[in-house]
């Protein structure tokens, strides 16, 4: 008995595969959408950082960078945890969540912004033990920009930071404290970010008030730290945002910096226009 091969036998099998892979991917993706979803609106998030989620898109922006269960991921300056809320349950099953927390206050810290950030990272440490069966196992390190400690190399499938680059910026780190984020992260791996946008003038200038970074400007200084741009959305854009106000992005809900000086007007605008980009580390 002989068997003839033809070309429908060989790709009929081929394109069953290949659909069948097709319709378990979307799955996964559908499972992944609603996991996130379950997470934006949990009853362990409080009411007020609930309701940011209309400003902050975690469900968009996390499949945007490509966040799965089984990554093992590095969340830059998690602040009182707002993404690490969402992050930690997520891939505490199959991944990891590694913390990359504000400067551990030894006595030697002496600006007050300094030493309120550590107090506010030694209370998020004490609320993820506390609540151990909803966050999972998170470790922890330092960032003291522009360095990571311990150091971390390619650790991470994912890295990433939430509205930190400006602060770096500021005090001259931002392009060391992208080395280190590069240094961390796997070949191949992501650097998820979103930053405050200043507004674009023209192709070689922008206005940057307090807390705006020209987008550009970051994609350059990236690229320095050896990173590669794949992508870039408008998920957390704001075109309410003018950029032109007194004390810059602090003026804007959550921060209100100017008090109840139009208080109903910062409101309304919402929190601030944001790039959101997509960078990843090349293989080789």
């Amino acid at each position: 008995m002989s068997i003839k091969i033809t070309r429908k036998t060989v790709l009929y099998p081929l394109a069953f595969l290949c659909v069948t892979l097709a319709g378990s991917l979307a799955a996964q993706s559908t499972d992944h959408t609603e996991k996130l979803t379950q997470l934006a609106d949990a009853t362990q998030r409080s009411k007020a950082h609930k309701q940011r989620n209309q400003y902050r898109n975690p469900v968009e922006t996390l499949q945007f960078f490509g966040l799965t269960p089984d990554m093992s991921v590095l969340e830059i300056w998690p602040g009182h945890g707002w993404y690490t809320e969402i992050l930690a349950p997520f891939v505490k099953e199959q991944g990891k969540l590694t913390l990359a927390q504000f400067r551990h206050n030894d006595g030697s810290l002496k600006d007050d912004r300094s030493i309120f950030w550590a107090r506010v990272s030694q209370k998020l440490a004490e609320r993820i033990a506390e609540q151990a069966d909803y966050f999972g196992e998170v470790a922890m390190v330092e960032l003291d920009p522009p360095l990571l400690s311990p150091q971390q190399d390619e650790q991470f499938d994912m890295v990433l930071t939430f509205r930190n680059a400006h602060i770096w910026n500021e005090d001259g780190n931002l392009f060391g404290t992208l080395q280190s984020l590069f240094q961390a992260l796997k070949p191949g791996g992501t650097l998820g970010m979103v930053e405050h946008r200043a507004a674009r003038l023209s192709d070689i200038s922008s206005s940057a008030v307090d807390g705006y970074l020209d987008e550009s400007y970051v994609i350059q200084a990236a690229q320095l730290a050896g990173f590669e741009l794949v992508a870039s959305s408008e998920i957390n854009a704001n075109p309410a945002d003018m950029k032109n106000y007194p004390k810059g992005v602090y003026a804007l809900p959550p921060t209100l910096a100017m008090g109840q000086y139009n208080k109903a007007e910062y409101l309304a605008i919402g929190e601030s226009d944001r790039m959101t980009l997509k960078f990843v580390k090349p293989k080789e």
